[in-house]
């Protein structure tokens, strides 16, 4: 029996909506456990509107189990202020990932799916990340680890994430390419079944540098590297990334490498904005999110969309599954 545990988000936003709404669908044909971290005012506030569909229990933060389907793990009670990121909703939205990663389940038996976080509220909170992925790495002391984006018109990773562009053309090394690549190899064998992929590299500067013409990091970092590469037959580019898109170039592949997060999540949103996931390859868990905001301008009314956080599930799901397999038929 796996185990699926749901964080809030930020509760201010459609984060706790989003939960409810996925757990009324997807553990009507499981029997998996589940489990919905949350202050336990905000879980009631969220059924008056959204009324459950499955059985639960309430426990403390100490208890993480129940003999119904779904058990609501309480961190307290917050003030809500629907529509805003505050201090609260980013004490809250920390406290209930802290709390999902700290449950003691095996690894190849525990996902977890996260709701929107705010970074504004994160740092009102005076809680150091850039991000849920950052968090997870630190936590489970993971240094090589990427931000995956799945759907199923394009999967997608990035080279660097949350950084300012100004200090992306510096963080372009070899050292890194060779760490990443590894990686995404490995999870798109372990996670997605890929055996022998094919990877597309965008380049980092527009045209991917015109041999060097509009910038020089294709000509003397990412093309010598990809050439001397050992697994470079999976590699194939740099490509410039308006012509790739433009032409749907990422139809050919199984992964797209970014070198900086925009460079992807333009294009990727664009065509999967209500459907697309967010992925952390590299962990000993599997962790998953919707690949959207906190929507703080309709918290509240009723009608966020949680197709991208059932896909999410769904993704986990999977990945588990092809996790317990690897290396059992080889």
């Amino acid at each position: 029996m796996n185990t699926f545990i749901f964080t809030c988000g930020d509760i201010n936003g459609v984060g706790p909506e989003l939960v409810i709404k996925t757990l009324n669908r997807v553990t009507m044909k499981s029997k998996d456990k589940f489990i919905f971290i949350l202050p336990e005012n905000v879980f009631f506030s969220e059924i008056k509107m959204h009324k459950p569909n499955f059985g639960y229990d309430i426990v403390n933060s100490t208890s993480y189990s129940s003999d119904f389907p779904v058990t609501i793990v309480n961190i307290g009670n917050y003030k809500q202020e629907l529509g805003l990121p505050t201090t609260a909703s980013g004490q809250a939205s920390y406290k209930a990932l802290k709390i999902a990663y700290d449950i003691p389940v095996k690894s190849i038996n525990k996902a977890v799916i996260t709701a929107p976080i705010s970074k504004t509220a994160l740092a009102y909170a005076k809680i150091n990340y850039h991000g849920q992925t950052e968090m997870f790495a630190d936590w489970s002391e993971v240094k090589n680890f990427a931000m995956m984006f799945l759907s199923k018109s394009m999967k997608a990773a990035l080279l660097t994430i949350h950084q300012p562009i100004k200090k992306v053309p510096r963080l372009i090394r070899k050292d890194l390419l060779a760490t990443k690549f590894n990686l995404i190899l490995d999870s798109l064998r372990k996670d997605f079944k890929v055996e022998l992929p094919k990877i597309a590299v965008l380049g980092l500067n527009p045209h991917a540098g015109e041999n060097g013409l509009i910038g020089d990091e294709e000509k003397k970092i990412i093309v010598p590297f990809m050439k001397k590469f050992s697994k470079r037959k999976y590699f194939f580019g740099p490509y410039s990334s308006d012509a790739f898109f433009g032409m749907k170039k990422y139809l050919e592949f199984d992964m797209v490498i970014g070198m900086y997060h925009d460079q992807i999540l333009n294009a990727f949103k664009l065509m999967n904005f209500n459907s697309g996931v967010n992925f952390t390859a590299g962990l000993p868990i599997v962790r998953t999110s919707p690949d959207h905001g906190t929507a703080f301008d309709i918290a509240g009314k009723g009608i966020a969309d949680e197709s991208s956080m059932i896909e999410a599930f769904n993704y986990a799901e999977m990945i588990l599954v092809n996790r317990s397999s690897y290396g059992k038929n080889s």
